[in-house]
């Protein structure tokens, strides 16, 4: 059919070669996605739930991690809301991974950390995006450490222990949205990390939409206790990437690595999440 020339044509017009599309790599993806060998369920955890286009890009890339892993990625919503200590083995005990993605404000920040507990105390994979990992220092801080009111200044300024606060040049400075850390920035990785083993290099970059950071001031304190603060900046100045090595697998970054996962080049993050749900 002449429709199906019409790239030939063009590219004849313009004295280009038409080889043929490589098309291996697609069709070895379309065929691992028709043809799952089992299936997994993943709970979001998160605030904006009810409206599930708010948290596409990280419902496409589990999809794109099922696919490498050929199985099924079945999401169940969970409204950060309704988790306390009272609903949460209702809840989640059906689950094969926890997520907790990005968000802004107060709301829903104690069933979060709440999730996150469960995730480390179970041993249930876990994954944190963003505010997601915020909460995973926090949580940390609170219940293992033992700073019980620690907290994120965004979301508790008169915590007395300020486990997510501002770098100490934007103390002040009021343009909250000139302060954001935007776009790609590089991060090293720890070679002895779970983060280096799925990335399978040193240097990598992920794209950033936040404010606030780990407070150096505990990082110390953090790894004596058992996290491993597995990616830092390149100056070493911010915490990129947290993990527990005695866990099957909980870790989580600043950055928001689902925007960079492909149907046929899954983020390596959201890869190896879903195989510890599977594996699980």
């Amino acid at each position: 059919m002449e429709q199906e020339r019409l790239a030939q044509v063009a590219c004849e017009c313009l004295h280009l070669a038409c080889p043929e599309p490589d098309l291996a790599d697609w069709k070895a993806m379309v065929e691992a996605l028709r043809t799952p060998t089992g299936e997994v369920t993943i709970a979001i955890v998160g605030k904006y739930v009810q409206l599930h286009d708010a948290y596409i890009s990280v419902v496409e890339a589990l999809k794109h991690g099922g696919i490498s892993n050929r199985v099924t990625v079945n999401i169940k919503w969970i409204d950060s809301e309704t988790v306390t200590a009272e609903t949460i083995e209702t809840l989640l005990d059906d689950v094969d991974g926890i997520l907790v993605p990005g968000g802004f404000g107060s709301r829903g920040i104690e069933g979060k950390i709440c999730a996150i507990t469960y995730a480390r105390t179970r041993k249930v994979p876990f994954l944190g995006l963003c505010l997601g990992m915020q909460l995973s220092i926090v949580e940390f801080a609170r219940n293992v450490i033992g700073f019980s009111d620690a907290h994120s200044i965004e979301l508790n300024p008169g915590t007395t222990h300020p486990v997510i606060a501002l770098m100490p040049d934007q103390n002040g400075v009021e343009d909250i949205g000139g302060t954001l850390r935007l776009g790609s920035y590089p991060c090293i990785l720890d070679k002895s990390s779970k983060a280096y083993e799925l990335y399978g290099e040193e240097t990598i970059h992920e794209r950033h939409r936040h404010r606030y950071e780990v407070n150096n001031d505990y990082r110390t304190v953090l790894t004596e206790h058992g996290m491993k603060l597995s990616g830092i900046s390149p100056d070493g100045r911010i915490v990129e990437m947290c993990e527990l090595p005695d866990h099957p697998f909980f870790l989580a970054t600043q950055g928001h690595p689902e925007l960079k996962s492909r149907p046929n080049r899954p983020h390596p993050l959201f890869k190896g999440f879903v195989d510890a749900a599977c594996k699980k």
